[in-house]
């Protein structure tokens, strides 16, 4: 302590050992009054007391830094989803580069970001207002849209109609529709006879007017909730879709009567069909047993003609080798010519028979032989 004293003595007091005039050391204390006390004070004191003060200002305002700097990187490091997009804006202008998922830093409190999903997603269009051309208001409690923005269009859309794009070119675009549609049309062709189109027509105006207005934004899918009608015209319908059933119901049973007459009719044709074709076929069998038998007594009259005339041949043949044999001393006269119809079974054809009577003379005495040729006629 003496050396600090003697080394900053000077500058306290201008005295070698820090001394103020008019001041006594007494009990070991600088001071111009009692025991343990000074009148103006220890100069060593006072600056051992300034060195701890500069000591804890200079840790909290390491602290200070430390957490300003702590809060600037939290405010700037961001995090994107995978499937999303950010787009910055700088001052209050969209820049030009959007950034893919993943971390990302970027000038805290001048530089803002938005995500932007690049995924099919859903946005819901709830208790939606809708007048038919009737007059009757009904209200659609829900239209689910589902779209994906392409990745490639999220600048020029996001320039054009902001991060909250959804909103302008959907949300609005769906009440506009629905009403053109409902003021078209009666209660009875929303609430039932149309009702399954609502989801298809509302899809195709949308996307006819995103492809003029931003192009890379497409609908999937849209789906409506039944429509909320009065509830006395809602007691009415089921009423009229009970008659309904009911009369699809009789309409279906008549049906059912018809297509049983329609198959006891088939199947009598059928029978009627099969009997014909049976009988068709016991005829042709019949036809075949006729001229088989025609065929087969066809063969028996030609063998029996064949045989007739081979033995009439046989006659002739024997006659004239005898004739020949007595030619010097046979004188052949014609003596008989005779007619002769006789009926062969079972042709029932005439059968032509020609009698010939030879006359042989031979040795003084005269012989008649009978020669015969039959035909059929």
């Amino acid at each position: 302590m003496r050396e600090v004293c003697e080394k900053r003595g000077k500058e306290l007091s201008g005295s070698p050992c820090g001394r103020r005039p008019g001041l006594r050391r007494q009990g070991g204390n600088w001071g111009g009054g009692g025991v343990g006390t000074h009148e103006a004070g220890d100069p060593f004191l006072p600056h051992l007391g300034g060195t701890r003060m500069n000591m804890t200002q200079a840790r909290v305002l390491v602290a200070a830094v430390v957490g300003l700097v702590v809060v600037l990187l939290y405010a700037s490091i961001h995090k994107i989803e995978e499937g999303h997009l950010a787009v910055y804006y700088r001052g209050g202008a969209l820049l030009t580069s959007p950034s893919g998922p993943g971390y990302h830093i970027m000038l805290p409190f001048i530089t803002t970001f938005r995500s932007v999903q690049t995924t099919l997603q859903t946005d819901e269009v709830k208790n939606v207002p809708c007048g038919t051309s009737g007059g009757v208001m009904i209200y659609i409690d829900r239209i689910e849209v589902v779209n994906m923005l392409a990745p490639c269009a999220v600048f020029d859309i996001v320039r054009n109609y902001t991060a909250d794009y959804d909103k302008t070119l959907i949300f609005n675009k769906i009440h506009h529709e629905l009403n053109q549609f409902c003021s078209a049309h009666t209660l009875q062709e929303v609430y039932i006879e149309l009702f399954d189109q609502i989801d298809e027509n509302l899809k195709q105006a949308l996307q006819k007017d995103l492809n003029i207005m931003a192009p890379g934004l497409t609908i999937q899918a849209v789906r409506v909730t039944k429509p909320k009608i009065p509830e006395a015209i809602r007691r009415n319908f089921e009423l009229m879709e009970a008659e309904k059933t009911k009369l699809l119901i009789a309409a279906q049973k008549q049906k059912v009567v018809e297509k049983e007459a329609e198959t006891e009719r088939k199947k009598a044709v059928i029978e009627a069909e099969k009997i014909a074709q049976v009988a068709k076929i016991r005829f042709q069998q019949k036809v075949m047993e006729k001229e088989t038998e025609k065929r087969i007594s066809e063969i028996e009259d030609a063998a029996f003609l064949a045989r007739e005339k081979a033995k009439a041949d046989a006659e002739y043949y024997a006659a004239h080798k005898y004739a020949t044999s007595n030619k010097g001393t046979t004188v052949l006269h014609y003596c008989l010519w005779s007619f002769s119809i006789a009926r062969s079974f079972p042709t029932q054809r005439s059968l032509i028979q020609d009698t010939f009577w030879i006359k042989i003379a031979a040795s003084g005495k005269q012989y008649f032989v009978p020669f015969s040729l039959g035909y059929y006629k």
